[in-house]
């Protein structure tokens, strides 16, 4: 998995996708889905098994995952419920607010 994390003004942002998927679109009616570079890869991402991912979840403010297997690891771990999990073309997508 590739795992990205930033600091922004509204704390750590992760973000997690499986690598397979970078650079591209799915789509599912009106829902449009770009996994692109700039948000999930470029040079502050590294690639991540799932204990580097869950340590990841546990500090994120906020954090948006794609992938079965991204996904996976989320619910799996107990951070995303997997009725939440959206179905977007031929992948899962989550995202994760923690207050």
């Amino acid at each position: 998995m590739l795992l990205r994390e930033r600091e922004t003004e509204r704390g750590l942002l992760v973000s997690v996708c499986d690598p397979d998927l970078l650079g591209r679109t799915f789509e599912s009616g009106d829902i449009s889905l770009t996994v692109s570079e700039s948000f999930y890869g470029g040079e502050d991402a590294v690639e991540a098994d799932a204990d580097a991912v869950i340590a990841g979840l546990q500090r994120a403010s906020i954090a948006n995952l794609v992938g079965e297997e991204s996904v996976g690891v989320a619910v799996e771990a107990g951070f995303i419920d997997e009725a939440t999990v959206l179905e977007v073309g031929e992948t899962r997508h989550a995202q994760l607010l923690q207050l």
